[in-house]
């Protein structure tokens, strides 16, 4: 059992049962806080209903780590990874989510939308016509939040705040988007390349010009003495699957950038995962997961204004 915040849609293309036929392989798809909440149910009777985590960012597995429930697993696939992993191998990046700005080209052209994050909570010419996904409930966003936060100071946070961002899904926001509702919006990559693919939407990608915010989503085993169904050895090979070149062929085929160094492969009409990374904002994941309470608080207070 694998407990994921990953997109269920993402995970429906994944076939372990022809790669694995000894192993009934199973997920629970639901956002990272009600998984948090789930486990710290679980942990009450000191066994666990998954034997695997995937996780929106390191944050959580850092949680898990100090509190003695993963297991090490040294992967064979570790060096080839772009992103390094836990140094005590307790967890491995598995994708990269992509912090973007997207914009409708028929509704507005290039030049009057943001093109930089910087733009995104300043520029007069959007205020009251941007929106993101509430961070709040999205660890993604939180998390693009925080490295803004590093790079701007809390007045980024204030400032999203006097340009009445909105709160949205990422749907209901390329929704918006799409009718002229919104200028502009800040979203995960992924949702904007697979609507380009499926639904040839003419939407348009902004890779803002002050940095790149990337996410790698990580994946982790549950130790042996919180798992009730005690299947490290089998969670070992999967780990290994989702991690190899096939594993990220499945990965790249749902418009995430693979945890792969050079990996041959792009998600559909991105650039290149080297060009996002050389630009990342850098994100202490043990101070993210420590100023996790104040982040919210702050949100709350300069971004909601509740």
């Amino acid at each position: 059992m694998i407990y994921t915040s990953i997109d269920e849609e993402i995970l429906r293309g994944i076939d372990l049962k022809s790669r694995f036929p000894g192993c009934e392989v199973s997920f629970f798809c639901a956002p990272e806080d009600e998984i948090r909440t789930r486990i710290t149910r679980e942990q009450v009777s000191r066994k666990l209903g998954c034997d695997m985590v995937i996780g929106s960012d390191p944050s959580f597995a850092l949680e898990l780590k100090g509190q003695r429930m993963l297991y090490a697993h040294k992967s064979k696939e570790a060096s080839y990874l772009a992103v390094s992993g836990d140094k005590d191998n307790y967890f491995y990046p598995v994708m990269l989510s992509n912090m973007v700005l997207v914009y409708n080209p028929e509704k507005y052209p290039g030049r009057s939308v943001s093109e930089s994050f910087y733009d995104f909570a300043y520029s007069e010419a959007v205020r009251g016509a941007i929106a993101m996904e509430n961070p709040l409930n999205s660890g993604t966003s939180m998390a693009a939040l925080a490295a803004l936060r590093d790079l701007y100071g809390y007045e980024y946070f204030e400032a999203l705040g006097n340009q009445d961002l909105k709160l949205e899904s990422a749907q209901h926001a390329l929704t918006k988007l799409e009718s002229g509702e919104y200028r502009v919006i800040m979203i995960p990559e992924q949702p904007v390349l697979k609507k380009k693919e499926t639904e040839a939407s003419g939407l348009r990608v902004i890779f803002p010009d002050d940095a790149t915010i990337v996410i790698p989503s990580v994946i982790m085993i549950i130790g042996d003495r919180w798992s009730s169904n005690r299947n490290t050895k089998a969670a070992g090979i999967v780990m290994d699957w989702f991690l190899s070149a096939d594993g990220q062929n499945y990965i790249v085929g749902n418009w995430m950038h693979s945890s792969r160094t050079n990996y041959p492969k792009l998600p559909y009409d991105s650039i290149t995962t080297s060009q996002i990374l050389q630009r990342s904002l850098p994100i202490s994941w043990e101070n993210f997961s420590r100023q996790k309470a104040e982040l919210r608080s702050k949100i709350e207070s300069l971004i909601i204004k509740k």
